[in-house]
């Protein structure tokens, strides 16, 4: 099957080079001076790889991804897939999907670094069936979502609240443990608060922080103080004492 991927820097080439070593005949564009995958016919135009090509896999920035549709739409086959696997917001991913009729918000669900094509994906879209069909057979784990385009990175962006908000809370509270010379302590700490039942630490959370919002918005002013002293960062700390006095007044 010929396969077009528009983007060949670390998660397109990751999928450029998996495609080909399946026997997809792939042909790959990027403007930038990225590595070309091995198997991989490079492309001196998105519209020489799009043509002809049954599967259009968009992997560039999320702020391209309006322009490469742009680019791409008028050389799309008849019938093919265009799947966008940028992080364009949900509203862009509807609105490209109501110009492209086998239009796929793909979401990619974990560091591509990491799992490399195995990485969890969600797909949504009247191309999403068809994205998955590509992919499945490579060991790829997507999981088709009845809805429209975006319904996909809706769901990536709601997982991102906590993902990307606890790795920047890890990353605070590290770095004020190394600062304080006790970096294993609270390695430790974090550990152990995250293991267990995670249903119920949800359940905790939730009760446990509006209910006590006065006292702990007062125990994050002191602790923002504290790492003023340690000369690092309160970012994540601030915003949690601000989050606190918001749940305190209602």
């Amino acid at each position: 099957m010929r396969c077009a991927v528009i983007g060949l820097g670390e998660a397109g080439g990751v999928y450029a080079a998996a495609l080909a070593a399946s026997g997809h005949e792939v042909l790959g564009h990027d403007p930038a001076g990225t590595a070309t995958p091995e198997g991989v016919t490079r492309t001196a135009t998105a519209r020489e790889a799009v043509e002809g090509s049954a599967y259009v896999l968009v992997l560039t920035s999320a702020s391209a991804a309006p322009a490469v549709a742009e680019q791409c739409r008028p050389h799309l086959a008849e019938g093919a897939c265009y799947a966008d696997f940028t992080t364009a917001a949900p509203a862009v991913m509807e609105r490209l999907g109501g110009t492209i009729a086998g239009f796929a918000d793909v979401a990619i669900l974990g560091p591509v670094p990491l799992h490399g094509h195995l990485v969890p994906l969600l797909a949504s879209g009247p191309g999403a069936e068809a994205i998955a069909g590509l992919l499945r057979p490579l060991g790829a784990p997507v999981e088709v979502l009845d809805g429209p385009p975006g319904s996909a990175m809706a769901r990536k962006l709601l997982r991102s609240v906590f993902m990307k908000g606890l790795a920047s809370v890890v990353c605070e509270a590290v770095s004020a443990g190394r600062a304080a010379g006790d970096e294993r302590w609270i390695r430790d700490e974090v550990a152990r608060q995250l293991a267990g039942d995670g249903q119920a630490v949800i359940d905790r959370f939730l009760t446990g922080t509006r209910t006590h919002a006065v006292r702990r918005a007062q125990e994050m002013r002191d602790t923002g103080a504290y790492l003023d002293d340690l000369g690092v960062p309160a970012e994540m700390t601030r915003a949690a004492e601000q989050t606190l006095l918001r749940l305190s007044r209602n």
